[in-house]
């Protein structure tokens, strides 16, 4: 049984901080994937191990344990367990059995034994849950306004994972027990989709009001006209009032993103008016707008 060194899986140094712990982590978990590997079995290999170390590095209370047992685990679990009870008999070697003499996969020779604890005069293993495992998942802005569904291959499994109507970038869809398979009949992980919406081409959105610039030829600028534009929810018909003035706003209140969860609440609509300058003038239409000038 080897001794796993779960920094170097997840490519940090000893004193990272939680937040670089989890940094690594999603990035390797992204890396090594199943969905962006498929039918590798070392890219399936190093997504277990990613994981395992996770679960490990991030809880305070075994990352504490870890750090005390080093690489020297195995002595050191034993002495930790002579002082804790010195008429317990533990198993020594590096054999794939476990204290109890049975056979173990890699992650429980390593980790089950690393974090078991005594009852009465035996030394049982604890049933533990599986790991968490993270997924991302990209929507168009349309597909956030109405909500959307994906097919997630993981593993040997196929998801569909849905979202509701004004889903947002960095929202987390928690999946219960779609995770790793737990130990001694523990309970399956979790599954989070972290979801990222992407940038539109027209359309700028902040939290649950959206922004919009709209060409208007400068003849109804001046004069006024009734303007058709497309909008998330659809063609609009909006009023361009005379004299209206370049980059002015109108708000069209509710006409925004659906408030996430609230499908009666919506943000509003800003229209920032972007008025066209004619080019190419004709010499008739020169001459129309210099008798203009000169009664202006």
């Amino acid at each position: 049984m080897d001794y796993k060194d779960y920094y170097k899986i997840l490519e940090i140094n000893k004193k990272a901080t939680p937040e670089e712990i989890k940094k690594a982590y999603r990035t390797l978990a992204k890396k090594y994937h199943p969905d962006r590997n498929q039918n590798d079995k070392k890219a399936e290999e190093q997504f277990k191990l990613v994981n395992e170390a996770n679960e490990v590095l991030s809880d305070p209370e075994k990352r504490k344990q870890y750090d005390e047992l080093g690489e020297n685990w195995q002595q050191n679990q034993q002495a930790y367990n002579q002082q804790r009870n010195p008429n317990q008999q533990y198993y020594q070697g590096n054999s794939t059995q476990g204290f109890d003499g049975s056979d173990q996969g890699d992650f429980s020779d390593f980790f089950e034994q690393f974090f078991a604890q005594q009852r009465g005069s035996s030394r049982q293993q604890q049933s533990r849950k599986g790991s968490d495992y993270e997924s991302e998942m990209e929507i168009s802005l349309e597909e956030a306004f109405t909500g959307t569904s994906r097919i997630i291959q993981l593993e040997n499994e196929k998801l569909r994972v849905t979202t509701k109507p004004g889903a947002y970038t960095d929202q987390q869809l928690r999946i219960k027990s779609k995770g790793g398979k737990g130990s001694n009949e523990g309970n399956r992980g979790d599954l989070f989709v972290r979801i990222k919406v992407k940038d539109h081409p027209k359309i700028v959105r902040k939290n649950n009001d959206v922004y919009q610039t709209v060409d208007v030829n400068l003849y109804d600028a001046i004069l006024g006209s009734d303007l058709i534009i497309e909008t998330l929810s659809g063609k609009l018909k909006i009023k361009i009032p005379a004299g209206t003035q370049n980059g002015k706003t109108i708000r069209l209140k509710g006409k925004g993103m659906p408030v996430y969860e609230k499908p009666t609440f919506f943000g509003d609509l800003y229209i920032t008016i972007q008025v066209q300058i004619p080019e190419n003038l004709t010499e008739k239409q020169i001459a129309l707008f210099e008798e203009l000038k000169a009664i202006y």
